[in-house]
């Protein structure tokens, strides 16, 4: 992003590698999404494709796309017959640079990107302009501003957001479909670790037990009806 946008995302990558072993955590992710997931759809912030492999493997139209070379790169080489952009959500010329997306997409998601950007709401109404009237915004974000600890600052995250914090950066023009959070035994782990600890990186070995017990960790989320979560969600529809 061009504000203060790492060229290199050394922090970032290393917690990408150890989520991309998480296989039950990340389907958990992808189901999220997956209700949504009709026509042309458009990911921001691939990454390494740890949520993007779901997408291909079931058979979606998909393009992904990230800031960064690196990581366009190494998607291209995963995903040899998917289109990979490079696009910037804060970029100043951001309609005449990516012209050609706008309006197009039925789906535009984004998980775990918005906290990387200063101007989270240019983003969002950048966001929304790649939509087709009708078509559907889905957005995931750290959630509880009181759990930011030393792995939000060395993965470069601004802020955590409540439902309202984010509600209140969503452009107008869209039509709220739901707002809910995500991952409440997350919270624990999160706290000790990244608070209590001071990890700046997510251990691989913390993310292989957290994989495990993510049965369990589903049934809680149910339990509890989605009222609190180490995410939140919001899912909205372009009305015009």
């Amino acid at each position: 992003m061009t504000d203060q946008f790492k060229l290199v995302d050394a922090e970032g990558e290393e917690t990408l590698r150890s989520i991309a072993r998480a296989d039950r955590f990340n389907a958990w992710m992808f189901e999220q999404v997956q209700p949504f997931a009709k026509g042309r759809i458009l990911e921001i912030g691939s990454g390494i494709g740890n949520l993007s492999k779901f997408f291909v493997q079931s058979g979606h139209d998909i393009t992904l796309s990230d800031v960064r070379t690196h990581y366009t790169e190494q998607l291209s080489h995963a995903f040899p017959h998917k289109k990979v952009i490079e696009i910037d959500l804060v970029h100043p010329d951001f309609e005449d640079r990516y012209r050609e997306h706008l309006r197009t997409y039925d789906l535009v998601f984004a998980l775990n990107v918005l906290e990387h950007i200063f101007d989270d709401r240019l983003a969002l109404r950048n966001m929304r302009s790649l939509l087709k009237p009708g078509g559907v915004m889905f957005v995931l974000v750290p959630a509880h501003p009181f759990l930011y600890n030393s792995f939000d600052h060395a993965l470069k995250h601004h802020r955590r957001y409540t439902r309202q914090s984010l509600g209140d950066a969503h452009p107008s023009g869209l039509t709220v479909m739901g707002t809910f959070y995500f991952n409440l035994m997350g919270i624990p782990g999160w706290f000790i670790v990244g608070g209590l600890l001071k990890r700046k990186i997510i251990p691989a070995s913390n993310m292989r037990m957290y994989d495990a017990l993510t049965p369990l960790f589903r049934l809680m989320d149910r339990l509890t009806c989605h009222r609190a979560g180490l995410s939140v969600i919001r899912v909205s529809r372009r009305s015009d």
